[in-house]
C-alpha cells in the first residue's frame, strides 16, 4: 500500500490538533534563546485520524479495487441467474436476491480485507502504522469503512438486477442505506480480525475465502431448504441479519419492527467485531 497519502493526511490531522492546543505542529523548539523546548504536538484524535485513514484507503481503492468489485458484482449476478432456474418466486426469491446483494459486501469487506491485513502484517506494513501518531482503532475503523463504502455500487446494481429478474418490488430498496454499512461493519471487523490473527499470510487468505464461502452458502440459499444444524450455523453468521432485514423489506406490508430488530443485531455484531479487530491490531502491532 502507499503510505505517502496516509502519512500526509495524518500529519494534517495532527497539525490541526496542535493548532487547537496552541502547540507547534512539528514539535520544534520555541524562540531562540529560550531554555526549554516547546512541547510536542498532541497525538491525533480518533475522529480526525479515522478520517485521514478513510480518505487514504478510499483513494487507493479507486484504482486497485475496481476490477475486484466488478468480479464481486458479476459473481452475485451469476448466482441469481443460476438460482432463477430453481426458484420461481415468493420468500425463496426474496432470500436469493437479498443474499446475493449482501454477498457483494462479504466478498469485499470480509474476503479482501482479511487478505489485506494478512499481507500488511506479513510485509511489515503494521510497523509503519505503529510509528504514526494515530490511535490503533482509527486504522482498523478507517480501513474497514473504506472497504465497506466501496461495496455500495455493486450492492445496488445486484439488488436492482435481482428485483427485475424475479419480479420483486423496488419501493423499499432504500433499506440498503442501512443494510450495507451495518453488514459491512460486521463483516469488515470479522475480516480484519481474521487477517490480523492469522499467523501466516496464506492462512489469512484461506480464512477470508472460507468466510466468503459461508456467506455464499448460508446467505444465498433459502433458509427453509437447509437442514437443522446448518440453519443454526446460519444464525451465527454476521451477514445473516442484514440479509433477513433486506428480505423482509420485499413483503407487501413489511414488518418494520422485525426489520429494525435484525438491523439492531447486525449493528451489535458490528461493534463487537470491530472492537475485536482493534484488539487484534494492537496485538499484532506490538509483536
Amino acid at each position: 500500500m502507499s503510505a505517502i497519502p496516509l502519512e500526509s493526511a495524518v500529519e494534517t490531522a495532527q497539525g490541526r490538533a496542535a493548532a487547537t492546543s496552541g502547540a507547534p505542529a512539528d514539535g520544534a523548539a520555541g524562540l531562540p534563546g529560550t531554555a526549554h523546548a516547546a512541547p510536542l504536538a498532541p497525538r491525533a484524535r480518533l475522529l480526525p485520524a479515522l478520517a485521514a485513514v478513510y480518505r487514504a484507503q478510499l483513494s487507493r481503492a479507486r484504482v486497485s479495487r475496481i476490477p475486484l468489485l466488478f468480479v464481486a458484482t458479476f459473481q452475485s449476478v451469476g448466482i441469481m441467474i443460476l438460482m432463477r432456474g430453481v426458484v420461481d418466486g415468493g420468500s425463496e426469491a426474496r432470500a436469493v436476491v437479498a443474499g446475493s446483494s449482501v454477498l457483494v459486501v462479504a466478498f469485499v469487506a470480509l474476503n479482501l480485507l482479511a487478505q489485506y491485513f494478512g499481507r500488511l502484517r506479513a510485509d511489515g506494513g503494521l510497523d509503519h502504522y505503529a510509528t504514526l501518531p494515530v490511535p490503533p482503532a482509527s486504522v482498523v475503523l478507517g480501513t474497514a469503512a473504506a472497504y465497506a463504502s466501496f461495496t455500495v455500487p455493486g450492492t445496488a446494481v445486484t439488488a436492482v438486477f435481482g428485483c427485475v429478474l424475479f419480479g420483486l418490488p423496488m419501493g423499499h430498496l432504500w433499506i440498503l442505506a442501512a443494510v450495507v454499512p451495518l453488514a459491512g461493519a460486521a463483516l469488515s471487523g470479522l475480516g480484519a480480525a481474521l487477517g490480523l490473527l492469522a499467523p501466516r499470510q496464506e492462512l489469512a487468505t484461506l480464512f477470508g475465502q472460507l468466510g466468503m464461502s459461508a456467506a455464499l452458502l448460508l446467505g444465498v440459499l433459502p433458509a427453509g431448504r437447509m437442514p437443522g444444524p446448518i440453519a443454526y450455523a446460519r444464525d451465527l453468521l454476521p451477514s445473516t441479519y442484514g440479509v433477513e432485514a433486506f428480505a423482509h423489506s420485499f413483503d407487501a406490508h413489511p414488518d418494520w419492527g422485525l426489520v429494525g430488530l435484525d438491523l439492531g443485531v447486525c449493528a451489535a455484531v458490528g461493534v463487537v467485531s470491530l472492537a475485536a479487530a482493534a484488539w487484534a491490531y494492537r496485538r499484532a502491532a506490538v509483536r
